[in-house]
C-alpha cells in the first residue's frame, strides 16, 4: 500500500472527492473555502471553480457540469461558463442549516441531507431530487447528514448521522428512492472519531473515512470491520475511488480543526490524498440525470 498527496491546496474542510470517468479527473470541494476544484489523476491541469457560497457536497451530472448542494440550497454549476443556476431550497426557513453530504443513486436521483450548523438538536433530515426538480423529504431526526453510499445492487443504502456512534443501513427502493427498515450497522470504530464520508467497492466493502481518528475504515457488508488504513492527517473527511482502473482511494481532508483546542495535523493538512494497491477497486459513480 502506498498513500501520495495528489494537490496539497490546503482545503479548509475537504470534502466530495467525485471520479469523473468520462473525462478520467477528480473533483472534489473546499466546504468553508466555497470552491470546486477538479484534476487530472496525479493532480496536474488543476482547475478550480468559486463559489458564492459554502458548499457540502455535490454530483455530476450527464449533461455536464454538477449539481451542488450548498448553505444557500440547491444549484447547477456550469463548469465551461461558471455560471451558477438556482434550482431549489428545502429547508428555506432553518436560517442554522445547511445542505451537506450528497451522492447520486443507481438511478440517477441527487440524494443529500442537511445539517444543523449549531448542533442544536437532531432537525436536519435527508431528500432526494428528481430530474425534473422535484424535491422529497426521505428521512427526518438528523444533526449531520454524512456518508451516503449503497451496495452494488443499489438495495442498501448506507448513511450516519456524524454525532451518533454508529452506522446506519436501510433499504432501498429504486423504484421510488423510498427508505424503509432502519438499522444499526456498523459502530465507529474510534472513541473520539466520527463517521464521515463514504463509498462502497466492487466487492460490497463500505469505507468509511472516520474523521478525528485518522482512519479508513472497510467494513464487510456484514459489518464487521475487515481492515483499517491509517492516513498521515487525523482530519480526514471522505473518499472515493477513481483512476483509470477505479482502484485508487481519493482522500480529502481539512486544514482547520471545526471545534476549538483540537491539534493542528501536521503540514499536509487540508491535502486530497491518494491511496494506492489496496486490491480492491471501486465502481463508476453514477450521473444525476437532470
Amino acid at each position: 500500500m502506498r498513500i501520495e498527496i495528489v494537490a496539497d491546496v490546503k482545503t479548509r474542510l475537504g470534502e466530495s472527492p467525485m471520479w469523473d470517468w468520462r473525462g478520467e479527473r477528480i473533483y472534489w470541494a473546499d466546504t468553508l473555502g466555497g470552491v470546486i476544484y477538479s484534476a487530472t489523476v496525479n493532480g496536474s491541469e488543476l482547475r478550480a471553480w468559486d463559489l458564492p457560497a459554502t458548499v457540502g457536497s455535490f454530483g455530476l451530472r450527464e449533461r455536464g457540469g454538477a449539481v451542488l448542494a450548498m448553505r444557500s440550497g440547491l444549484h447547477f454549476l456550469d463548469f465551461d461558463t461558471g455560471e451558477i443556476e438556482f434550482v431549489a431550497h428545502p429547508e428555506p426557513d432553518y436560517p442554522d442549516h445547511t445542505l451537506n453530504d450528497g451522492k447520486v443513486d443507481r438511478q440517477g436521483r441527487f440524494v443529500f441531507g442537511s445539517m444543523d450548523i449549531s448542533e442544536s438538536g437532531p432537525n436536519a433530515a435527508l431528500y432526494h431530487l428528481e430530474a425534473d426538480r422535484a424535491i422529497e423529504r426521505i428521512e427526518s431526526g438528523i444533526t449531520i447528514s454524512n456518508g451516503p453510499c449503497w451496495s452494488p445492487d443499489g438495495l442498501t443504502f448506507y448513511f450516519a448521522d456524524s454525532l451518533t456512534p454508529e452506522i446506519r443501513a436501510y433499504d432501498y427502493d429504486p423504484v421510488t428512492g423510498q427508505l424503509s427498515n432502519r438499522r444499526a450497522f456498523a459502530p465507529v470504530l474510534v472513541s473520539g472519531g466520527a463517521a464521515d464520508g463514504a463509498t462502497v467497492d466492487a466487492e460490497g466493502g463500505i469505507w468509511s473515512a472516520q474523521a478525528g481518528s485518522g482512519l479508513l475504515v472497510r467494513y464487510a457488508p456484514d459489518g464487521r470491520v475487515d481492515r483499517t488504513v491509517t492516513m498521515p492527517v487525523r482530519f480526514v473527511t471522505s473518499v472515493m475511488f477513481g483512476g483509470p482502473k477505479l482502484d485508487t482511494l481519493f482522500v480529502t481532508s481539512m486544514a482547520r480543526p471545526l471545534r476549538r483546542g483540537d491539534q493542528l495535523d501536521p503540514i499536509s493538512r487540508g491535502s486530497l490524498f491518494a491511496v494506492h494497491d489496496l486490491g480492491v477497486s471501486g465502481l463508476p459513480e453514477p450521473l444525476f440525470r437532470g
